[in-house]
């Protein structure tokens, strides 16, 4: 279609709905007269409108590439409506098709990231800039953004707005490089989890000032603390829209300060951290967060002393307890408690031998959640707990690591992937059992996040209405090849081979034995 032609859409008048629908049809538009509407509404002035003309159709051959063009129009409007000129952004976009192509992807692909950008429009240049875009954001470069700011503000409540800001700015970079195939899918889960832990420690620091300020704390008094990520976070390998499960660990009740106990002073540190990561204001949330591994799980108390979780672990330690501390690792606070922790903890989950008893707990733990799932209809759908799906994977390579760690300590690393290459390292997974999982994990693990990312929800099943299946197969990078086969379908296939191929493993190595 030549360009003039598409140019007519905002520089002709009066244009009948049959010529409209022939000029945006070859874009995969399906609502024209919605489309148009947002395209003349987005156009502004004259001035503006020439502008726009000029890159219309670049703008419409990026939407076709999106995931879902209809919404890569829809936002594009608000989105030009919440710039603060117009004239500016189109001259920008008409400079950079790179620039074009992350607008009408992050647009068409995620509500959530779209939603980022109209709120915060100034967060497009950052995130379009080579230097940010193309470079992984460590976490000592994010802690160090986040001192400098934190400073000046001073107050709790303005200090946590703050953190809820940066990590929607921070969740926008890392969604375009996912998008567009700028990070791996490995990098992108680092990624996720390296902010969540510069906001969690941070997160810890505001929260502690303001609980020694309130109950005049004298220095270095109750400062034995340490807040321990357990899951995905603990492997360093999160979600995009993901609780946190966290611990939240002290040194002794020994100590005391004027008109409070260690007790109550960390049960009050935890609980104010705890809401300060997860309240939701006009700002957002930082994090949802878990507290369920805790000792007692939700009956247990939010903080607890070294001695009681030893205490604990000794006389009432259950077997996915055992699998869970695996994946333990400290991520605020005091690392030397942490490292004490880590070094007490350790022999219990080899001591009692994980033997075949423990190996029919994790059987027995497994055929409850596919009662759930199936109970759910989601047996073949959840991308998590599903046959053949995350959560199996992991089973396999905990249970594997648990019943040899004792003896191969160079098996024991909390990262699923880096822990599959070990396992076969050491001969005890074959070559066609790591090749199955690990290939599986990096594309389930692709899948779960594109189905977070659309609306930061934390979902784990793929969708039941078609067209939200299709715009979640293009997310991942299908499209259409043929007129008579969705996008939908080749995706459908794969994802059926990958999980056919886990459970068959986890079927020979968990499911089988005893």
């Amino acid at each position: 279609m030549a360009m003039s032609d598409v140019r007519d859409l905002l520089l002709a008048s009066r244009l009948d709905s049959s010529r409209v629908a022939g000029l945006l049809a070859p874009y995969g538009v399906t609502d024209f007269d919605k489309a148009d509407a947002n395209l003349q509404a987005a156009a502004g002035k004259p001035d503006e409108r020439l502008l726009l003309a000029e890159i219309l159709a670049d703008l419409l051959a990026c939407a076709a590439g999106s995931a879902n063009p209809d919404q890569a129009l829809t936002y594009f409007e608000r989105f030009t409506s919440a710039a603060s000129s117009k004239a500016h952004l189109f001259t920008y976009l008409r400079n950079s098709m790179q620039s074009l192509d992350i607008l009408a992807k992050s647009l068409g692909g995620s509500a959530y990231m779209a939603e980022i950008l109209i709120r915060d429009p100034h967060h497009f240049y950052w995130v379009t800039d080579p230097q940010i875009l193309h470079r992984i954001r460590r976490k000592r470069e994010i802690q160090r953004d986040l001192i400098q700011t934190l400073k000046r503000l001073g107050r709790e409540d303005k200090q946590l707005a703050y953190l809820r800001a940066v990590k929607r700015r921070e969740m926008l970079l890392i969604g375009v490089r996912d998008l567009l195939r700028i990070a791996t899918v490995e990098e992108t889960l680092s990624a996720l989890s390296v902010l969540a832990e510069a906001l969690i420690s941070a997160t810890y620091g505001i929260c502690a000032t303001a609980l020694r300020r309130i109950h005049k704390v004298p220095p270095k008094v109750f400062s034995d603390f340490t807040i321990f990520a357990m899951g995905k976070l603990g492997g360093g390998e999160l979600n995009f829209s993901s609780d946190v499960d966290l611990m939240f660990l002290y040194a002794s009740n020994d100590e005391k300060a004027p008109g409070i106990s260690a007790q109550e002073y960390f049960r009050r540190l935890a609980q104010r951290i705890t809401a300060g990561l997860s309240s939701f204001t006009g700002e957002g949330y930082v994090y949802r967060v878990d507290l369920r591994l805790r000792p007692e799980g939700d009956a247990g108390n939010l903080a607890d002393p070294f001695d009681g979780f030893e205490r604990y672990y000794r006389t009432r330690m259950g077997t996915w307890e055992r699998l869970a501390l695996l994946k333990a690792w400290p991520v605020a606070g005091s690392w030397t408690l942490g490292r004490r922790f880590l070094e007490m903890s350790r022999p219990f989950i080899f001591n009692p031998a994980f033997d075949l008893e423990a190996l029919a707990d994790v059987r027995e733990m497994k055929a409850k959640l596919d009662e759930k799932i199936s109970a759910r209809g989601q047996t073949d759908r959840n991308v998590k707990l599903g046959t053949g799906g995350i959560r199996e994977i992991e089973l396999v390579v905990q249970s594997i690591q648990a019943m040899n760690g004792a003896r191969i300590p160079e098996i024991l690393h909390r990262n699923t992937l880096r822990s599959l290459v070990a396992l076969r390292g050491k001969s005890l997974l074959s070559d066609g059992e790591f090749t199955t999982l690990y290939r599986a994990y990096l594309f389930l693990r692709d899948v779960e996040n594109k189905l977070q990312m659309v609306d930061d929800a934390q979902t784990h099943s793929l969708p039941r209405e078609l067209e939200e299946l299709r715009t979640c197969a293009r997310l991942l990078g299908y499209l259409e090849t043929s007129p008579n086969e969705s996008p939908s379908d080749p995706f459908l296939r794969q994802y059926q081979q990958h999980t056919t191929a886990v459970n068959r493993v986890f079927e020979k190595i968990v499911g089988q034995r005893g």
